[in-house]
């Protein structure tokens, strides 16, 4: 075969390739999430992606790595949501407490019913033995928010020597307890409005603090 064939033949190699990640990771967070991280294996993972079990460990080795993969996966998508609503609710010139309502509605709202949150809840509250992402990739969304935090304090919008702390404390007065109702709702009947108050609440605590 000619170099000129194979050149062109490269981009659809590339992308069947790219397909049978996709395929070989949908068909592994199906079954981790039915089927728990210990009893799924690379078998079924191969026989439910429909390639073989070398194609497996080619893309992705020990069934570990796959399931990191899976959870990275999961996470890049909630943290792109995290940033979005940072970079879309936390504007420079809005008024502080409902850029923080806001951005803590949408949180709650949109993040927190998501899919991949979902699903990266049940992958992450496994009672079994899983591998854990690196503690970089878990706290990129608390990252981000400190690092606007620390905007906002350079700007005097807050008083924060220490953004970080400034961004937990921010969460957990309203993010945290919000998901707290959340996980609660089926048993006390929280609801949406209930919840967003408890938003509201907490981003005037925050600021009673920090303003």
């Amino acid at each position: 075969m000619s170099r000129a064939i194979a050149a062109v033949q490269t981009p659809g190699r590339r992308r069947r390739s790219e397909g049978k990640k996709a395929a070989i990771l949908d068909a592994a967070e199906a079954l981790f999430i039915a089927e728990g991280y210990d009893r799924a294996s690379v078998d079924a993972i191969a026989a439910r992606a429909q390639v073989s079990k070398r194609t497996v460990y080619d893309h992705f080795g020990e069934k570990g790595t796959i399931f990191l993969r899976v959870l990275e996966r999961v996470n890049d998508a909630l943290v792109s949501a995290v940033h979005a609503a940072i970079a879309e609710e936390l504007t420079p010139g809005r008024d502080l407490r409902e850029a923080l309502t806001a951005f803590g509605r949408r949180v709650v709202t949109q993040t927190f019913p998501s899919s991949d949150y979902v699903t990266f809840r049940r992958l992450t509250s496994q009672r079994w033995s899983i591998p854990r992402l690196p503690a970089g990739s878990r706290d990129r969304p608390e990252r981000m928010l400190e690092e606007r935090f620390a905007v906002l304090a350079a700007h005097g919008e807050i008083r924060a020597a220490d953004p970080g702390l400034a961004a937990r404390h921010f969460t957990a007065l309203t993010i945290g307890l919000a998901l707290e109702m959340l996980e609660a709702g089926r048993e006390d009947g929280a609801g949406e409005p209930e919840i967003l108050a408890v938003i509201a609440d907490g981003v005037d605590a925050f600021l009673r603090a920090y303003r």
